[in-house]
Order: structure tokens, then C-alpha cells, then sequence
């Protein structure tokens, strides 16, 4: 009998990524069992990690950015889109130090963002915009608010060591926004699903080579992660626990995350919508000129496994 291949599958410690947790422990505790490959679940530092080790090929697939794969896949990289990581899930929060009260006081502040190629700095630049402002990095002219990348990780201490306040707050992926509020250095300013309800952020990635050498293996693993998605929605509690261990994070934080408000981030449905896929990619090249063309998101996305899956 051929030994099982190895897939391994890159992550980030946040709570869009938690799906990966839950059926890597269902795996290890026996609870579900893999036929056709074992899964390494390969932690990285920032967004850049992913990207270099999938373009590399160190990694077989990973949860990553939409626009980022969106954008490696029109570099050359052959990626398929498979599942939706989950929905919703981010946060826009203001610094104690920064004295922020409307969106307008973010004028001539730092905002922390965690990629330039990202559903938050999409969601930030359409709120800006609608107030007249302009964000942007430091050395372009005409700027309201400098955008600065910082890994997700990074950002708590980076707000907590700004005592001047020339950060006014930064927008991402929970459960950093949550920890930095839970801390005191910080308040909620609003959350993501209320700047657009439901939207996508992280997919599920996986080079096409590896599709098609091993597509039960792909298939077994969307099966799981949808599952995993509808009980992490179902039950929060549990899944809090295992957030916490997987992601190395404050079980209460995440709980918070996962029911305060209960649809801060829904993880029930991952069914690729192509039309969101589309509203990101369109925004990002007519709105905010940082993609030069579209991709033919009809060959990006492969819906087989998802659809089998039984994803909604």
C-alpha cells in the first residue's frame, strides 16, 4: 500500500484560521481519520511567510488573504481557491492614546494594516473614502492617513509602546483587535462584518499540482473543514478551548470573538462566492489602483470539493 502523502497547510494565529484547529484535533484525538494523506497544519509569522512558501512550494496549500491569492495566481502561481475560510471576523480598533471619536479623527494618524493586498485595507479605504479622506503610504503626496503593514502578531505591542498616540488604531483579523481592547489599550471602533456583512477575508488555497496528484486527499480535507466550520458556529464554548490551545491565544478572548456579537465571524458557511471574489478584485483596481487587471475567477476558483463537501 502507497504511504499516505503529507499535506501541509500554512496558517496564521487568528481566528479565521481556527477551522485548521479544530480538525487537526479531531484528527489527532481520533475523532475523524484521514484515508488518503495525514495534514501538517505549518504555522508562519505574517501574510508575506505564506505567500514566499507557497510560491516556493514548501507549502502544499494554506488559509491566506483573498487578494493575495488573488494576485499570486495572476503572477503565475498555480493556486486554486477552494473553500472560504470563514465570513466576517475583523476589527477596526482605536487607541486609548490616539483620542479618536469619528472616523474624520483618524486624519494624520498611523493605521496599522496587515497587507496591503487585504479585505481590511479594502474595508478601511472604502470608510475613509466616503468621508473624503485619502489613505496611503508616507512618501505618496496628498495623504489624510499613513497606512503601515505590520504583521498581525506585532500589533498589540506596537499600540501598547505608542504612548504618544501617533497610532490611531489598526484593522484585523481577531483575536488581536479583542486582546488589545481586553488589555486596555484600545476600544472597538467597529467591526468588519458591519462594513460589509458576511464578507470574505481568508480562503483555503492548494497548489493545483498537488489537486491533482491526490484529489481524494483534497476532497477529505474540505469534507472535514466544512464540518469543523459548522461546529465551531454550533458550538463556541469547545471551540473557544481548542482556539485558544491552536492558536496560542486567550481562550476568553476568542470566545469573545466567537460569540459577542454571535455573527462577529461565522465559520458555517465556506461556499466560494465568485461574486464577492470579484466586488475585492474590481474595488482594489478602480478605487484603490494597487491591482493592474483582473483574473478570470471562473479558473481560479474550483468549486468540486466544496460543493461535495456540502458547503453552504
Amino acid at each position: 500500500m502507497a504511504e499516505k502523502p503529507e499535506i501541509k497547510i500554512g496558517y496564521l494565529k487568528i481566528t479565521d484560521h481556527l477551522i485548521l484547529g479544530v480538525t487537526d484535533l479531531k484528527l489527532k484525538k481520533g475523532m475523524e481519520k484521514f484515508e488518503h494523506c495525514t495534514l501538517k497544519p505549518v504555522l508562519k509569522n505574517g501574510w508575506n511567510e505564506v505567500a514566499d512558501a507557497l510560491s516556493v512550494k514548501s507549502l502544499d496549500g494554506a488559509f491566506l488573504l483573498a487578494p493575495t491569492a488573488m494576485d499570486m495566481f495572476k503572477s503565475g502561481v498555480d493556486l486554486k481557491l477552494l473553500l472560504f475560510a470563514h465570513k466576517s471576523g475583523s476589527v477596526l480598533v482605536k487607541s486609548k492614546n490616539a483620542y479618536i471619536e469619528t472616523i474624520e479623527d483618524f486624519a494624520g494618524k498611523i493605521v496599522l494594516i496587515p497587507y496591503q493586498l487585504s479585505v481590511h485595507n479594502m474595508l478601511f479605504h472604502r470608510l475613509l473614502s466616503e468621508k473624503g479622506l485619502k489613505p496611503g503610504r508616507s512618501t505618496e503626496k496628498g495623504i489624510d492617513v499613513i497606512l503601515e503593514v505590520v504583521a498581525p502578531f506585532q500589533m498589540p505591542e506596537a499600540i501598547e509602546l505608542d504612548e504618544e498616540g501617533e497610532i490611531g488604531g489598526f484593522i484585523v483579523a481577531e483575536p488581536f483587535g479583542s486582546q488589545v481592547v481586553a488589555n486596555g489599550h484600545g476600544e472597538e471602533f467597529c467591526l468588519s462584518k458591519d462594513l460589509w456583512p458576511n464578507h470574505p477575508c481568508c480562503v483555503f488555497v492548494m497548489r493545483n499540482e498537488i489537486i491533482e496528484k491526490h484529489p481524494e486527499a483534497i476532497q477529505e480535507i474540505c469534507n472535514s473543514f466544512v464540518r469543523s466550520g459548522l461546529a465551531v458556529d454550533a458550538q463556541p464554548d469547545p471551540a473557544s478551548i481548542i482556539g485558544g490551545n491552536f492558536l496560542s491565544q486567550d481562550k476568553d478572548v476568542i470566545k469573545k470573538v466567537l460569540t459577542d456579537p454571535p455573527d462577529r465571524i461565522l465559520t458555517g458557511e465556506l461556499f466560494p462566492i465568485i461574486d464577492d471574489l470579484d466586488t475585492i478584485q474590481k474595488y482594489m483596481m478602480d478605487d484603490m489602483k494597487i491591482m493592474t487587471s483582473l483574473i478570470d475567477l471562473e479558473k481560479f476558483v474550483d468549486t468540486r470539493f466544496a460543493k461535495q463537501a456540502g458547503a453552504k
